[in-house]
């Protein structure tokens, strides 16, 4: 036992640390029990002054208590010399009650370098949850904190596991704390360090954050499983045991030696994602019940499944074999589910020893811990644990400032569910799910994304937006030269579901000839300003709006996919109405006089308003008011012949109207098709139109037998200008469709 001089006590620590020194070095080795032993009494001495100078210890804890609590977590995972006081110290520096020049002089750079690192791990939270506070700084570097804390990640896996330790922690302790402070805890840890955890294949500490963050953000179902899982818990035990007995007389009788079977643990976060998923009754869940088969070689976990499936008749589509395809995590095993005695039905999990201290502890059982020398493993292994950390480092390169695709990748990459797709020669691909064959040509090098042009799964030509499903083989078909399709970036399309396969295919188009964009860019808003009859939009002064410098750049940015036209359309309507200078010519300034329905009438109190059959003003039309005998004020389009002849001819009963704040007002609108004369046309247009939830008030066709084509007017009632481009762009759609536009008359 390792004793250190400490300091006359300003009052009673929180913690008797030399006896938890003393019970850890019983439990497990302690390497450099000296160096550990002066980060508890460091700790004590920041906590002891700290409650000298009054400090309120979040979640009731002082900063040694939870500095042990940590060490104990990282001690059952293997950690070293360096990780452990660096747990001990970091809710004290934390707390601001020790500095980082302060460790690093007394117990060395390494152990005040996880610590940063650790410290930057805030980054994560505060960049996917925009309301929180950097650490280390505020959201202006967030993209910088966020690289950096990826790269620790990526140098030194040991910042991850001190992290998720502290989350541990603090997790447990919340259990006295404000309900509120409690969802937001809980919040953060499911979001973030619990699928983090299962990154990084920490099983020992994944399902604990699960379930304790389950507790907080759904309360009541926590509740309901527990309750059902300690009514029927001493029946379960007894079932149990029956079912070991019985496996492991069979497992020795068969030749299988060194066995060991057991009950596995129960998680309720599981039990409950299963039941949610598969629609179940607790009742119905095969893992309540469920048994795990240690065994020492890969050939005894087959010959165990074989015991298993003669023991008991198998459930059909309930065996997966984790150890031909390993999970994305590196997790091994092989998961079946059988009818078992009494006829209930009974999980069993069969791995190896090894697999089962990686599914345990993931890449600490990987590290080897070396005195004086940097903590590295097995090279290939670590690089397969940790390579989605370095694609989205590759992707930040490539995107330079993009925070939003970096972040919006490490989110999916830690939460989304995931498929398993065979390459031709038989090479497993992880893609997040809903992927499509353009994001597996990506995923396989950008430039065969680049030139994809077709693809076959299960050699059998699919489409490009076809959804690949776990276990298909997948080859892609490409040409010798091209890009992408501009079709691509369409969401309602479905061709991409990864937002990385998004980002190169923009970083892509950013490459090309801006002036080639710039057209493209002109091309593509002036089809979607005829289809919605609009007149022209200043795009100089609509480009600080998106965050550009002029008219060209919103043009070449269009080109470039990376803005839609209706998104250029929308965000002109929002546009500021507060300067008069910003005003758009189809979008009129709002009034501050006082106003109600849908129309502001300038000048005036209120007035009746109607809106003119002759043109059919929509939200978002510059419009004018021509005030009538009787009937109140007629609100016109801005350039309606009739409000123009009326205008020459009484100047004085036009006045100046704009939309108003009203919302769900519905108007009519007279939208043109033309297309292809088939069966069903009409029938797939008013498809849409339900779909959308749009009502059709008048419906006028005609077909043209001399070019064998249809025409329609249709009369809808829309909502806004916004919701009448998505109607269209949907329309567009329709097979045999060669034009839809708004009808001016």
């Amino acid at each position: 036992m390792v004793t250190v001089r400490r300091q006359q006590p300003l009052e009673t620590p929180s913690h008797d640390w030399q006896a938890w020194l003393e019970q850890l070095q019983k439990r497990t080795v302690v390497r450099d029990a000296d160096t550990l032993a002066r980060a508890c009494a460091r700790a004590e001495q920041c906590e002891l002054a700290g409650n000298a100078a009054g400090a309120k210890w979040p979640y009731g804890k002082g900063c040694l208590t939870i500095g042990l609590e940590m060490a104990d977590i990282l001690a059952d995972l293997g950690a070293d010399t360096e990780t452990l006081p660096a747990a001990v110290l970091y809710r004290a520096v934390r707390e601001g009650q020790m500095s980082l020049l302060e460790v690093d002089k007394e117990f060395g750079e390494r152990v005040a370098r996880l610590i940063e690192g650790v410290l930057r791990m805030a980054a994560i939270s505060t960049v996917l949850n925009p309301t929180r506070k950097a650490v280390l700084g505020q959201q202006d570097g967030q993209l910088d904190n966020v690289r950096k804390m990826l790269v620790a990640l990526v140098d030194d896996v040991r910042v991850a596991l001190v992290k998720l330790a502290e989350r541990t922690v603090i997790i447990r302790a919340v259990k006295e704390s404000e309900p509120e402070r409690q969802r937001k805890v809980a919040q953060e840890i499911f979001d973030i360090y619990a699928p983090l955890a299962h990154r990084l294949g920490v099983g020992h500490l994944k399902w604990e954050l699960e379930d304790l963050s389950f507790r907080y953000l759904q309360p009541g179902a926590y509740k309901k499983i527990a309750k059902l899982l300690d009514e029927k818990r001493l029946d379960r035990e007894h079932y149990i045991e029956k079912v070991i007995e019985d496996l492991r007389g069979h497992l020795e009788r068969s030749g299988i030696r060194g066995a060991q079977v057991y009950g596995r643990a129960k998680h309720i976060y599981s039990i409950w994602r299963k039941m949610q998923k598969k629609h179940l009754e607790f009742g119905e869940v095969y893992d309540v019940r469920a048994v795990r088969v240690l065994v020492p070689e890969v050939r005894d976990c087959y010959a165990a499944l074989g015991v298993a499936h003669s023991l008991w008749k198998h459930v059909p589509k309930e065996f997966d074999d984790y150890i031909a395809s390993p999970k994305d995590n590196g997790y091994q095993s092989l998961h079946t589910a059988v009818v078992g005695p009494e006829r209930k039905m009974l999980e069993v999990q069969i791995r190896t020893f090894d697999m089962h201290e990686e599914a345990e502890l993931g890449v600490c059982a990987h590290w080897r811990y070396k005195e004086g020398s940097k903590v590295r493993r097995g090279q290939s292994d670590y690089e397969h644990r940790i390579a989605w950390l370095r694609q989205v480092l590759e992707w930040q390169e490539e995107l330079g400032d993009n925070a939003k695709s970096v972040v919006d990748e490490l989110k999916h990459g830690l939460t989304s569910e995931r498929v398993y797709v065979f390459t031709p020669d038989g090479h497993v691909v992880d893609l997040e799910a809903g992927a499509t064959p353009v994001d597996f040509a990506y995923h396989i090098h950008t430039e065969v994304g680049h030139r994809c042009r077709g693809a076959k799964v299960n050699g059998h030509i699919v489409p490009l937006n076809y959804t690949l499903n776990t276990g298909e083989q997948v080859e892609i078909l490409t040409t010798r030269e091209g890009g992408p399709s501009r079709d691509w970036l369409t969401p309602s399309l479905g061709y991409v579901a990864a937002s990385s396969t998004r980002a190169r295919i923009q970083q892509w188009f950013k490459r090309q000839d801006r002036d080639v964009h710039i057209a493209q860019g002109k091309a593509m808003l002036e089809r979607e300003m005829s289809r919605l009859a609009l007149d022209r939009i200043d795009l100089d002064l609509l480009a600080p709006q998106l965050n550009l410098k002029s008219g060209d750049d919103v043009l070449a940015s269009l080109g470039a996919g990376d803005l839609r036209p209706g998104h250029v359309v929308n965000q002109a309507q929002a546009l500021s109405p507060d300067n008069p200078q910003q005003e758009l010519a189809f979008v009129p300034a709002r009034s501050r006089a006082s106003a109600s329905g849908d129309i502001t009438i300038h000048g005036v109190g209120n007035l009746l308003t109607q809106m003119a059959k002759c043109c059919q003003p929509v939200p978002g039309d510059p419009v004018m008011g021509f005030i009538t005998q009787g009937r109140g004020v007629t609100v016109h389009r801005a350039d309606c012949p009739n409000l123009l002849a009326m205008q020459g001819e009484e100047p004085n009963r036009v006045i100046e109207v704009s939309w108003g704040e009203a919302d769900r007002i519905f108007y009519p609108v007279d939208v043109f098709l033309r297309a292809w004369d088939r069966q069903g046309l009409l029938r797939d247009v008013i498809a849409v139109l339900s779909n959308e939830k749009v009502n059709v008030t008048a419906v006028h066709t005609q077909s043209h037998t001399e070019d064998n084509t249809a025409t329609m007017l249709l009369t809808l009632e829309i909502s806004s200008l916004g919701n009448l481009g998505k109607v269209l762009a949907k329309l567009d759609q329709l097979k045999g469709v060669l034009e839809v536009r708004r009808y001016k008359k």
